[in-house]
């Protein structure tokens, strides 16, 4: 975890607005580009889940990812606006601003500075077929509730996957997905019936330009 000081003003400025006791669901992405497909899990979420908020962390970079053709986070910033075009979608960059490079320190420093909020990590089901791989994975399900979207033909991978094994006791029965928020962690629910089947990957030319974009 980084040791460096983050001033209370520059924090307070990343984090979106709340209240205490809201439901917040965070996915954090690269967003190189943001498409309808975050947008559309975000919803979905925020109906499923029963959530107040999804906040949108625009990380600087992501460790499990080559980086080389990762575009300004100013204009993946706003392009991730742009996409959500949700009062209920808040888009951060949080991760840039207290210098963190692993979900673990950002979970760490969003429960210690907004103790007062309910977080539910959300992810696709192709990163839970490789949560095993990120950097202290067994402590960041300790410490916060998980909802795992499923991303067809990516089900049977992901739920055959050690993290998935690991915790399969935990793992709450789809029809209780609205009560994810309020159980404490570890537990995980895997959700069903959205069918998107789009990709950041998908949506870069080969030298890292977004398609439909100069």
């Amino acid at each position: 975890m980084s040791n460096n000081f983050v001033a209370p003003r520059f924090f307070a400025q990343a984090i979106p607005p709340y209240t205490e006791g809201m439901r917040i669901g965070l996915l954090g992405g690269s967003f190189n580009p943001p498409h309808q497909a975050h947008r559309a899990i975000s919803q979905f979420a925020l109906k499923r889940l029963q959530l107040d908020r999804v906040w949108w962390l625009v990380t600087p970079g992501n460790p499990l990812k080559e980086n080389g053709n990762l575009h300004e986070l100013g204009e993946r910033m706003q392009a991730a606006r742009d996409v959500a075009n949700d009062s209920r979608i808040e888009v951060s960059c949080l991760e840039s601003v207290i210098r963190t490079r692993y979900t673990i320190d950002t979970i760490n420093t969003l429960r210690r500075r907004l103790s007062g909020l309910r977080f539910v990590w959300i992810m696709g089901a192709d990163n839970l077929a490789q949560f095993h791989r990120w950097q202290h994975w067994r402590r960041i399900a300790d410490l916060v509730p998980i909802a795992v979207i499923d991303r067809p033909p990516q089900s049977f991978r992901a739920l055959a996957s050690p993290a998935a094994q690991a915790l399969a006791r935990y793992r709450l029965p789809e029809n209780k997905a609205a009560l994810l928020a309020d159980q404490p962690a570890p537990a995980w629910v895997f959700l069903t019936g959205l069918k998107l089947d789009l990709s950041s990957t998908r949506l870069r030319n080969p030298d890292g330009s977004w398609k439909g974009t100069k």
